[in-house]
């Protein structure tokens, strides 16, 4: 689609009026240069209803006349997750550019379909990990990048989180449309983010169970070791079955310095060698507007979200690349699969 010759502001259409859709609508309407324009669900009076909350002047039961509408430029995929890639498809056929809820897919062959499409067809993929967007998320990459702590010597991410039994129902905790649990679902964030920061481990030995939530097909505790590349070492500790429920935790530990990110707050920042910027990341006060999930799946706002949307449309009206594209998002799914891949057959397992 040539994007020169489309009006202003961009038309975004949604696949999919879950929780999540909520937060996709809010972020378009508060973008610069971006307009829901209409909205596609199974369920007819749902698609009306979400239309008409958010000002959306068209709702269908069917995503191809979702995609077909030529003043729909961006169409968001918000369905579960193992649902991504048939209306993906679709809107890359229609030529349209896409935003994709976390994970991109619950498996990388289906990942891969997706992505091979849209390569194919020029349109860019903005896959929702809003996590990096955070200042302080950025802040620690920036450091990373420079080189500040030297060799890494451990690398982990911690999600301790709480989801009520009420929570899974329907598709959540289920292999099929969910891909599999915490790991998957709640984790997902801290493991771009870890992976972000560290780059993927080459193995990973991982062991899964179902300490509470016996009814799901799921996993909701994992614990796993990892091993980088460079020779660090690492862990991943994922739950929804704790009670109330802490912030997501990073650690970055290194040979000349050490950081860890809570949320989005650099809550430890010591370095051997001190820089005058140090005491100020230190003291920094999180920002508000990003919120969390620890205790419920909607504690969240839409200011995440806004971000990217909004890396999404000043990408398209530059003509350059998006922050964080389809490929990068694979490394996720690629490192949690291996994760299950490891707690099935009991061995150390290489991501792929």
């Amino acid at each position: 689609m040539a994007l020169a010759s489309a009006p202003s502001p961009l038309g975004f259409g949604i696949v999919g009026v879950g929780l999540i859709a909520d937060f996709h609508a809010q972020a378009i309407a508060a973008s610069r240069g971006g307009k829901l324009i209409g909205v596609a669900t199974r369920n007819a009076a749902n698609a009306q209803a979400f239309a008409q909350k958010h000002g959306a002047a068209f709702a269908t039961t069917e995503v191809a006349a979702l995609v077909a509408r030529p003043d729909v430029h961006v169409v968001c995929i918000t369905t579960p997750s193992g649902a991504h890639l048939e209306p993906a498809l679709a809107a890359i056929r229609a030529g349209k550019h896409l935003v994709v809820e976390k994970p991109i897919e619950i498996t990388t062959e289906r990942a891969d379909e997706l992505l091979r499409a849209a390569d194919a067809a020029g349109v860019k993929v903005s896959p929702i990990f809003q996590a990096r967007f955070g200042d302080g998320a950025r802040t620690l990459k920036a450091a990373l990048d420079a080189g500040r702590f030297g060799r890494l010597v451990l690398a982990s991410a911690y999600v301790k989180w709480h989801r009520s039994r009420e929570y899974y129902t329907g598709w959540k905790g289920t292999l099929a449309l969910d891909g599999g649990g915490a790991l998957i679902n709640q984790a997902i964030h801290a493991i771009d983010l870890l992976q972000w920061f560290a780059g993927l481990p080459g193995e990973v030995f991982c062991r899964t169970t179902r300490r509470v939530y016996g009814h799901i097909e799921a996993e909701d505790t994992a614990s796993a070791a990892l091993r980088f590349p460079s020779g660090a070492l690492g862990s991943i500790e994922a739950c929804t079955a704790g009670w109330p429920g802490w912030g997501r935790r990073i650690e970055i530990i290194g040979e000349n310095g050490s950081a860890r990110l809570e949320d989005d707050r650099l809550d430890k920042w010591e370095f051997r060698d001190a820089r005058p910027e140090d005491d100020a990341i230190r003291h920094a006060k999180i920002d508000p507007n990003l919120g969390g999930g620890a205790g419920a799946p909607g504690a969240i706002t839409h200011h995440g979200h806004l971000r990217q949307i909004q890396d999404l449309i000043d990408a398209l009206r530059d003509n350059r690349p998006v922050a964080i594209d389809g490929h990068e998002a694979r490394k996720a799914v690629a490192l949690i699969r291996a994760l299950y891949a490891s707690a099935e057959r009991g061995v150390p397992v290489a991501p792929q």
